[in-house]
């Protein structure tokens, strides 16, 4: 997957590409014009860091929600070889394809969805040719509609993969989620440019501290929570400090983090390959 955020000086607090930054984005790229495909600088910015992986020798599969669904784009990617899916909004002329797909089965709905694939061609009144399109129709309980997602994509595998890899979306939208709700990712409210920067930077290390805690330290059971969940059961623990003559104790309230779990943290923290000549926790 490629990832990346562009920052851009400005009043907006959205972020964009410069103006200037997207003329020179534009002339690196011969075989796309502004005024005939009228991309919008971030889809040539993605673009641009597709050719940048492909120099390096690596195979990139792109797949992207409706947003992309443009045929400027469908034909980048094809005259790059870059195999896509990419999600394409139901219209009259797609359910008429898969009519025979919309009835709902007869008898007993089942507490578990009932699934259905199909692929057929199909060309827009913008598209130069006919392009492979993949649906899946869902059945849930309790609801009167099918769920509907369409698909268009030129992956050379079967229906079910196709919409399996597409929907792998949500796994990096859990991610993105999870950086505006555990460290305030998208927290930048200070005036100066540098200092939105600093916080920037300091919400990516925090995140990256915490993904590493929950790969590599947290035992099996909580190794798939989500960062906010640890920061409000294990971080988020009231406790008290108690001196002694020669000892402290320090003791925690047993909710969520409980003996055996804040053994076992600390236990698998020691058993990290450290620095040479670093000590040891005990």
């Amino acid at each position: 997957m490629i990832f990346w955020w562009v920052w851009k000086k400005g009043r907006t607090s959205r972020t964009r590409l410069d103006a200037s930054l997207a003329e020179e984005v534009f002339d690196t790229l011969p075989k796309i014009s502004v005024n005939k495909c009228k991309l919008v600088p971030w889809c040539v910015a993605a673009l641009t860091k597709i050719e940048r992986q492909q120099k390096l020798g690596k195979e990139v599969v792109f797949r992207a929600d409706a947003a992309f669904a443009k045929p400027e784009i469908y034909e980048a990617l094809e005259e790059r070889g870059v195999k896509y899916a990419i999600r394409i909004a139901a219209n009259d002329t797609l359910e008429m394809d898969i009519a025979e797909l919309l009835t709902r089965p007869v008898g007993r709905s089942s507490h578990r969805p009932v699934v259905w694939y199909k692929r057929f061609l199909y060309q827009a009144a913008s598209w130069k040719t006919a392009r492979r399109v993949v649906v899946k129709v869902e059945f849930h309980l309790g609801e009167l509609f099918p769920r509907l997602g369409f698909m268009v994509t030129i992956l050379e595998t079967d229906r079910r993969a196709v919409v399996r890899f597409y929907f792998k979306r949500g796994t990096s939208e859990q991610w993105i989620k999870e950086g505006k709700h555990a460290v305030k990712i998208t927290r930048l409210s200070c005036r100066r440019f540098r200092s939105n920067e600093v916080r920037l930077w300091l919400s990516v290390i925090a995140y990256n501290l915490g993904n590493l805690w929950r790969r590599l330290v947290l035992p099996k059971g909580t190794d798939n929570w989500s960062l906010t969940s640890l920061q409000q059961r294990l971080v988020k623990t009231s406790g008290r400090l108690v001196k002694h003559a020669l000892y402290y104790w320090l003791l925690l309230a047993q909710s969520y983090l409980t003996r055996r779990l804040f053994g076992s943290v600390v236990r698998r923290i020691a058993a990290l390959p450290g620095l040479t000549g670093s000590p040891k926790l005990r």
